[in-house]
């Protein structure tokens, strides 16, 4: 199973959208102990007028964002702090357990990652890592909450090879 890919916008063929979105759906699942086997998710890649419109139907907010995502249930801690309930595969079910979509634009991922000075690769991982935990119900309204997606965003991205996200001196 694992992620498929739709993708709206042409730009991110050429940035291989799909192999990034796998590598990063995979490295979260794995710093879970979750079977990748098991566990699939969507993601679309568009470009900055369509993820605008998504923003305004599910958030109320009409500008572009970077990413979006769509847990298929609540899976959210209900202290500040503590991990969200993780899912369980039902052997017995006749599919694979579905955690959600996720949306990504391109051309704000590429403003982005050229005014953090980051590479385009890097930020985009970092999103779909972020977007992926999201599925798993992890959030950051909260400061606690914000606090624990943080360190294992950074904790996952690291074993990526990846600097911290969240650092002033991240670089590339």
């Amino acid at each position: 199973m694992a992620v498929e890919t739709i993708i709206e916008c042409g730009a991110w063929d050429e940035a291989h959208l799909a192999e990034l979105a796998d590598k990063a759906f995979h490295a979260v699942l794995a710093h879970f102990d979750l079977d990748s086997d098991e566990i699939e998710a969507a993601v679309m890649g568009c470009d900055d007028a369509r993820i605008a419109e998504l923003n305004t139907e599910f958030r109320g907010k009409p500008t572009p964002t970077n990413v979006l995502s769509w847990p298929s249930e609540e899976r959210g801690a209900e202290e500040d702090g503590e991990e969200p309930f993780l899912p369980e595969f039902d052997p017995e079910a006749p599919f694979g357990l579905e955690l959600g979509d996720i949306a990504i634009a391109y051309e704000t991922c590429q403003r982005e990652a050229e005014a953090q000075n980051k590479s385009f690769d890097a930020h985009v991982l970092h999103l779909l890592v972020h977007g992926t935990m999201h599925l798993l119900g992890f959030d950051h309204v909260r400061e606690k909450d914000a606090h624990l997606m943080e360190s294992i965003e950074t904790e996952i991205l690291g074993k990526m090879g990846i600097a911290d996200p969240y650092s002033e001196d991240d670089g590339k």
